[in-house]
C-alpha cells in the first residue's frame, strides 16, 4: 500500500509596504498582458512579419513565467532571486538579439550576424552571473568582462554590420532599428548599474550599495515590452506599405 505524506504548503503574501515585491507583481502582470497582446495579433500579419511578432510574445511570456516565480521567491525569502533572473535573461536576451536579425533579413542579414550577437549576449550574462552569485569577491572583474561583451553588442548595432544593413534597408526598418539601438544603449544600461549596486568593487565607494531588484524589474518591463512594441509597430507599418 502506498502512503501519501501530507506536505504543509505556505502561501507567500506581499505586504502593502513591500515596494520591491510590488514591482515583481506589476512586472508579472505587464509581461502577461503584453504576451496576450502579441499572440492575439499574429493573424493580422503575413508570414514575413509573423515570426518577429511571435518572438516578441515569447520574450514577454518567458519573462512573465519567471516573474511569477521570482515574485513568490521574494515574498517567501526577501532575497533577490538571482538564479531565476539569469535563467530568464539567458533565454530572453538572445531572443532580443534574434529580433535584430529578423528585421534585417530584408537587407540580406546572414546567420553569422545572429550567432555573433547571441555569443556576445551569452558571455555578457554568464560572466554577470558569476560576478553576482558564484565569485562575488571578484565581481568587478566579471563585471568588466560582461561590460565588454555588452559594448560589443552596442558597437555591432550602432556602427557594425547590423547598422550597415539597416542603412541599406532604409524606411521603416531603419527607423525601427534605430529605436531598438536606443533601447540597448539606454535601456540595457540599467543592468550594469544594478549590477554595481548589488556587488562590491571599486565602484561601491561612488555608487554605494542598494537593492538591485527594482532597477532590474523596471529595466525588464521597459526593454522587453518596448522591444516588442517596436517590432509590432514596424510590422503594422510594413503591412500598409
Amino acid at each position: 500500500m502506498i502512503h501519501l505524506t501530507t506536505i504543509p504548503m505556505t502561501v507567500s503574501k506581499l505586504l502593502p509596504t513591500d515596494y520591491i515585491g510590488f514591482t515583481f507583481f506589476v512586472g508579472c502582470m505587464a509581461m502577461m498582458a503584453a504576451s496576450a497582446f502579441f499572440f492575439l495579433s499574429l493573424n493580422q500579419f503575413d508570414k514575413k512579419w509573423r515570426t518577429s511578432v511571435l518572438v516578441s510574445g515569447l520574450i514577454t511570456f518567458i519573462a512573465a513565467v519567471h516573474y511569477y516565480y521570482m515574485r513568490d521567491y521574494w515574498a517567501a525569502f526577501q532575497e533577490s532571486p538571482t538564479f531565476f533572473r539569469y535563467v530568464d535573461w539567458i533565454l530572453t536576451v538572445p531572443l532580443m538579439c534574434l529580433e535584430f536579425y529578423l528585421i534585417l533579413k530584408v537587407a540580406g542579414a546572414k546567420q553569422g550576424l545572429l550567432w555573433k550577437m547571441i555569443f556576445y549576449s551569452v558571455i555578457m550574462l554568464i560572466t554577470g552571473y558569476f560576478g553576482e552569485a558564484v565569485d562575488p569577491a571578484n565581481a568587478w572583474l566579471w563585471g568588466l568582462v560582461s561590460g565588454i561583451a555588452y559594448f560589443a553588442i552596442v558597437y555591432e548595432i550602432w556602427l557594425g554590420s547590423a547598422s550597415k544593413l539597416a542603412q541599406a534597408a532604409g524606411g521603416n526598418v531603419l527607423a525601427a532599428h534605430k529605436i531598438l539601438c536606443w533601447f540597448v544603449l539606454v535601456g540595457w544600461a540599467i543592468y550594469p548599474l544594478g549590477y554595481m549596486l548589488g556587488t562590491d568593487g571599486w565602484y561601491t565607494g561612488i555608487l554605494g550599495k542598494g537593492n538591485v531588484d527594482v532597477a532590474y524589474n523596471i529595466a525588464d518591463a521597459i526593454n522587453k515590452i518596448g522591444f516588442g512594441l517596436v517590432i509590432y509597430t514596424l510590422a503594422v507599418k510594413s503591412q500598409k506599405d
